[in-house]
């Protein structure tokens, strides 16, 4: 599902009111099972070439997490036929840009390259499916590289410990417990021999999606994609691992964090359905209702009237079998987070009794239809929406009409989400101090 929500709101409703065209897609699957969507535009002369596998921290072991963060590092250490730190030059010195990111369920790798060089970016991404080079050096070099990372970015950072604690508090027990992020003292248990074999059982074509947007031939297109991957020995099937919603105890689960911090912090997290689920867009507008801007209920209330708190959101992170809708206030100087709490829940409890109006209710349509066409509105982002849709929901066309799930939503579904997951049986809460709190227990 895409939510990618906060866009110009005049602009996209505009767009969409006088027609979005749609978007003209060709996809395939290769002997090996490497699944292939093509998308021509010669408006422009660029080209985005990415690669989706469907692995995530989910297919990780407990004992062993952080394997695909790790990967999102590690394969661009080289191959067979290209140095160490040649990867990012060899891009960069053809005019392009690159990068990857991880999440709990895929591992996302993209060039962006005049379309010209479309040759080259195929080139690179059989290279890291089929001549990954594992070995020690490059293990060791990106096990520094990733607890850099995690020191800069959460350890060292106000708050960011959220994430771990929200996770591990949730799902307990589950597939979902940890983030890709991962640990490290998993990371530095892992030997050699386990690497490789993670790359053996889950970067292969039939668990990959190649997708390409732009200024392209169709034709050889297709010719050079079967030069660079039609050779690549098909993997064993990967089977995508189960997962049922963990029982939290009654009234949920509260935990409180010292940290490094001035203000003191609430992070609220209501368990939600999978992306795919129906129920996940009503989710996605219950969220935009909460606090999704300065516009939204909670803002208004707690930052604007009450002046509780600095700052409010409210986003929905969604997952391929599970999700959270998630509420963070910081309070205000002088204020409780007892106060910020029951002003979230009653807000909540809004959602439950009162039907939203109709002005209201518009407002979200049109903010989501907005975000919807912004998301598809660049040759990287067409790419990669496709490669999500055929991936998560076996339909790269709803690229096209996913935006209709939401139309069709109406308050009383709203009212009825609302009633069924934001309960208090359903809700992990962590309350953020000043670390010298702790001191003085």
């Amino acid at each position: 599902m895409n939510h990618k929500l906060l866009w110009i709101l005049c602009l996209g409703t505009s767009i969409w009111m006088y027609g979005q065209k749609n978007i003209e897609f060709e996809e395939y699957d290769l002997d090996n099972g490497l699944h292939v969507i093509l998308h021509q535009d010669n408006s422009t002369p660029i080209a985005a070439v990415t690669v989706l596998y469907h692995v995530g921290s989910k297919n990780e072991v407990k004992g062993r997490t952080g394997f695909a963060h790790f990967f999102e590092h590690l394969l661009f250490e080289g191959s067979e036929n290209i140095g160490r730190g040649e990867y990012s030059e060899i891009v960069q010195a053809n005019g392009g840009a690159l990068n990857a990111n991880t999440s709990q369920d895929r591992t996302f790798y993209f060039e962006i390259l005049p379309s010209n060089r479309l040759e080259l970016g195929l080139w690179l991404e059989s290279e890291r499916m089929l001549h990954a080079k594992i070995n020690n050096e490059g293990v060791e070099t990106q096990r520094e590289v990733v607890k850099e990372e995690k020191r800069l970015r959460i350890d060292n950072q106000p708050y960011m410990s959220f994430q771990e604690k929200i996770f591990r508090e949730a799902f307990p027990g589950s597939i979902y417990e940890w983030v890709p992020i991962g640990s490290m003292e998993d990371l530095n248990a892992a030997q050699l021999e386990e690497f490789m074999q993670f790359y053996k059982q889950f970067y292969v074509p039939n668990n990959a999606t190649l997708s390409i947007a732009g200024d392209l031939d169709i034709e050889q297109t297709k010719a050079w994609i079967e030069k660079y991957f039609g050779s690549i020995p098909r993997g064993a099937d990967v089977v995508q691992p189960d997962f049922e919603m963990p029982a939290l105890p009654t009234g949920g689960v509260r935990q409180t964090v010292y940290d490094n911090i001035q203000l003191e912090g609430l992070f609220m997290g209501f368990r939600t359905p999978g992306q795919t689920e129906e129920d996940a867009y009503a989710i996605s507008m219950l969220a935009q209702i909460m606090a999704s801007g300065q516009s939204s209920r909670l803002y208004k209330r707690m930052v604007d009237e009450e002046q509780s708190a600095v700052q409010v959101f409210a986003f929905p992170f969604q997952m391929e079998k599970a999700g959270m809708l998630i509420s963070l206030a910081l309070a205000n100087q002088g204020k409780s987070l007892e106060s910020l709490e029951a002003s979230i829940m009653e807000e909540v409890e809004r959602l439950k009794t009162e039907p939203i109006g109709e002005k209201e209710f518009q407002k979200l349509q049109n903010q989501l239809e907005s975000g919807f066409i912004s998301s598809n509105s660049s040759m990287s982002g067409i790419a990669e929406s496709l490669a999500d849709y055929h991936t998560y929901y076996g339909d790269a066309s709803l690229i096209n009409t996913e935006i209709e799930r939401y139309r069709k939503l109406t308050p009383a579904d709203l009212q009825r989400v609302a009633k069924k997951y934001l309960t208090t049986d359903n809700l992990v809460v962590l309350e953020y101090l000043p670390a010298e709190k702790e001191a003085q227990l």
